[in-house]
């Protein structure tokens, strides 16, 4: 009897790209490590040339590498990946995080801090920490109306409506709008958390062109004539990429195209405090929109409260979806809210806030000035369309390798699944010198070219 050969099993494509999977997320493969050539995988792992292919395809489909034609195949800066160990300064014990945006001024603590010691007092705190539902109570809405005061024009306290912060008001507005299979007509660019609510609401988001003066009322138009819309999402407002601004005659426009089409509007107006100047689209358009904003970006992060200032004939609509969705406020950031309205707090650091982004602009343009990119001088996030041969991908792993979390341009685009080669910027969170030096190497970055980084 002959002895019979061991057959070695075949490896699935799968469990080896699990294998890698697991290397990246424990970070023994980092951000921006080049994998081996795929004829050299095969090798190693002992699979055939086909798998190794295979291989290559299952883990780009998962988001952990990004490949570029004739540079090779590099570990991604994936959601869950370990952060790799910063580059910027001596000591750091954290990445530098230029995707969050939240504006923080030195003053911020101390300013703060009066209105809670006056809310944690034994007489008021029973008061305060009582339930309270989506109107909050009259005192709120008060204050709340003189905090959304832009371009002269008062909201009605009676139309105000409360969340706990302002994605939940986002989301209330377009559950109470729109229906599962429902077309949401956004920017080209639009927030990544509305395209995230869409999908999980089940509603349908219909890119609209833009020019450099934001969105084109005509665009609302022609799309409503193909199939009807039924509500647009606008950001009028330091438009979050692109930090558009609206001038009066195109928001005149986009009125008249909401009330000749009947359609309703969202306005995200959560960085308009950046330019209260200007008009909102609810003043043109007052029994058309639905105007969000909220609390966090005016006075601190931690402190979230969001705002639906809804038209009488949507109020109920837009409550009934606070309450269904679980999103009505605590008492507690709706009380603390309206002491600080009242002593002058908000208004000082808007003021404050507002100066801080235009020196942070200017952070920016000493070391981004001679790349393109577009921004606004009151805005706290900037554009930046990379020089070739760069890819978005490839850049942003490239920068996570230094420690640095920037933001794809995809991450942005409701149309085409990849957007320019471009990235967005968020100056907020770090200190201005934090940020300078962040940006001085991402400056450096984008001069070298792509597979420097790989071997660094």
């Amino acid at each position: 009897m002959r002895p019979t050969k061991e057959v070695k099993p075949v490896k699935d494509f799968r469990s080896v790209a699990d294998t890698v999977a697991e290397e990246i997320a424990s970070g023994r493969l980092g951000p921006g490590e080049r994998l081996p050539p795929q004829r050299e995988f095969a090798r190693r792992q002992a699979i055939a040339n086909s798998t190794a292919v295979r291989v290559y395809q299952e883990l780009a489909r998962r988001g952990l590498t990004v490949g570029q034609v004739g540079r090779g195949t590099f570990v991604a800066a994936a959601p869950g990946a370990p952060a790799p160990a910063p580059a910027l300064s001596e000591p750091a014990a954290h990445r530098v995080d230029l995707e969050l945006n939240h504006p923080v001024v030195p003053e911020q603590a101390g300013l703060l801090a009066e209105g809670l010691e006056k809310l944690v007092r034994s007489d008021d705190l029973e008061q305060v920490l009582r339930p309270v539902g989506p109107a909050g109570t009259p005192a709120a809405r008060e204050a709340a109306a003189d905090l959304l005061v832009r371009g002269g024009g008062r909201p009605d306290p009676e139309r105000v409506l409360f969340t706990g912060n302002g994605r939940q008001a986002i989301s209330a507005a377009v559950s109470a709008l729109t229906r599962p299979g429902a077309r949401l007509g956004v920017e080209e660019y639009t927030y990544p958390v509305l395209k995230a609510v869409a999908a999980r609401l089940g509603v349908t988001l219909v890119p609209l062109a833009m020019d450099g003066d934001g969105l084109i009322p005509e665009a609302v138009e022609e799309a409503h004539r193909a199939e009807p819309l039924h509500a647009v999402y606008v950001q009028p407002v330091l438009h979050n990429p692109l930090s558009l601004t609206m001038p009066a005659l195109r928001l005149d426009r986009l009125a008249d195209v909401l009330l000749t089409c009947g359609i309703h509007a969202i306005e995200d107006a959560v960085w308009s405090f950046l330019r209260d100047d200007l008009p909102s689209l609810a003043s043109r358009a007052p029994e058309h929109t639905v105007l969000v904003d909220s609390l966090s970006k005016r006075l601190s992060p931690g402190l979230s409260l969001g705002f639906a200032v809804a038209p009488a004939a949507l109020e109920g609509r837009v409550a009934a979806a606070v309450r269904s969705g679980g999103w009505t406020p605590m008492r507690f950031p709706l009380e603390a809210m309206v002491r600080w309205q009242e002593d002058g707090v908000v208004a000082t650091l808007v003021r404050a806030k507002q100066r801080e982004a235009g020196a942070r602009q200017e952070i920016a343009q000493r070391h981004l000035g001679d790349f393109r990119t577009r921004s606004d001088p009151s805005s706290y996030h900037l554009w930046w369309e990379l020089p070739a041969p760069w890819r978005s991908d490839i850049f942003v792993a490239a920068a996570a390798r230094h420690g640095i979390a920037v933001t794809p341009a995809a991450a942005f685009s409701a149309g085409r699944p990849r957007g320019p080669h471009a990235i967005r910027l968020g100056l907020a969170s770090p200190t201005r010198e934090v940020l300078s030096r962040t940006l001085a190497t991402l400056a450096g970055l984008a001069r070298s070219a792509p597979d420097d980084f790989a071997g660094d």
